[in-house]
């Protein structure tokens, strides 16, 4: 059972954070003031120590600098408990050390979601070498997170979407991770007129809506299925917990979300720059290449107004340039689905 040391004044809220963590299995010792709960904390050795900022003769900054300067105690996870709600205490709580920061009033899920997070935190770096096994093997295993990430999708409960059903829409605050499991994704933006375009384009494998959840914003953006889909949910809670306890994991997302946004600069040179005819075949090639498959056993069944977004075009002049390419001999078109002939020279149309 892990230890926590609970510093706080306040009777009330001593008493309803003992009961939330008590009722968590936590083994909770407390401390109504500063001075005792240095001495407790020596003594006991905690997992663990929440602590309240303001408080009579020693305040929480009081608290953390005795506990740093304890060799016994002064790797121990802290947690700062304060009705200061300014960015400047924040700020200053952080930078004196503290590994998190919670505000009064808080709600149980906040508090055990930290408590939970820093002693995972200290559990990865407390972790022991199994014997018979080589140091420099094991370590990155447990470091790393890469069960972890592999798993991360296992067991999720799984969305259904029919063609056309929105996912997420622009403006709202996420609270879950996507991962395609089958079928494609678009994901646009619309203009004033109602005019869509298409930024990127999702399919099995990949995951979606990461974005946001990593900039702590709303959608900037919508996502709807272009075709039936299903897609494992992942919540928020536990995205944000592997992001914490694993630089790996975290190292991942960042360079997904890295090479999202140099694919959208480069989309957006090809919108601003290339001619017309660039703009289908680049829009073709794209297509094909989120499906993984080749000009002869993949086939395009999107509708040309879909087409048309992904392009950046009007629907009018992409149809005329599938005319032209067809009778080039770049593409097929069979019953509305598009097969790509030669996808060298396609990618070789110049600008």
């Amino acid at each position: 059972m892990k230890k926590i040391l609970l510093i706080e004044d306040n009777e009330n809220i001593r008493a309803n954070t003992l009961e939330i963590l008590e009722l968590s299995g936590y083994e909770v010792i407390e401390a109504e003031e500063g001075k005792t709960g240095i001495v407790k904390a020596i003594q006991n050795k905690p997992d663990l120590i929440i602590c309240d900022i303001m408080m009579p003769e020693l305040d929480g900054y009081g608290v953390l600098r005795a506990i740093q300067n304890n060799d016994t105690i002064r790797n121990t996870p802290f947690i700062f408990l304060t009705a200061k709600t300014e960015h400047s205490d924040f700020r200053k709580g952080m930078e004196s050390g503290a590994d998190d920061y919670l505000t009064k009033p808080f709600d149980g899920n906040e508090l055990l979601n930290a408590v939970s997070v820093r002693l995972k935190k200290m559990d990865l770096a407390h972790a022991e070498v199994q014997p018979g096994m080589n140091t420099a093997q094991q370590l990155p295993e447990v470091s790393s997170g890469k069960k972890e990430f592999e798993n991360l999708t296992v067991g999720r409960n799984i969305n259904h979407y029919a063609k056309k059903q929105v996912i997420y829409s622009e403006g709202n605050h996420p609270n879950r991770l996507y991962y395609v499991l089958k079928g494609q994704i678009k994901v646009f933006k619309t203009n004033g007129n109602g005019k869509e375009l298409v930024t990127d384009l999702f399919s099995e494998g990949e995951f979606l809506g990461h974005t946001a959840l990593l900039e702590n914003s709303a959608y900037k953006d919508t996502a709807a299925a272009l075709e039936d889909a299903e897609l494992a949910v992942i919540p928020k809670e536990d995205f944000d917990k592997l992001i914490d306890c694993y630089p790996e994991i975290a190292k991942k997302f960042i360079q997904l979300l890295a090479r999202n946004i140099s694919d959208k600069e480069l989309q957006l040179l090809k919108l601003a720059y290339s001619s017309l005819r660039k703009k289908v075949a680049n829009a073709l090639l794209l297509i094909q290449k989120k499906h993984k498959g080749s000009s002869r056993d993949f086939t395009i069944e999107l509708s040309r107004q879909n087409l048309s977004n992904i392009a950046g075009t009007a629907t009018e002049s992409l149809i005329r340039t599938l005319t032209d390419f067809k009778n080039e001999n770049l593409i097929d078109i069979q019953e509305g689905c598009i097969s790509i002939l030669n996808q060298k020279k396609l990618e070789n149309l110049p600008d």
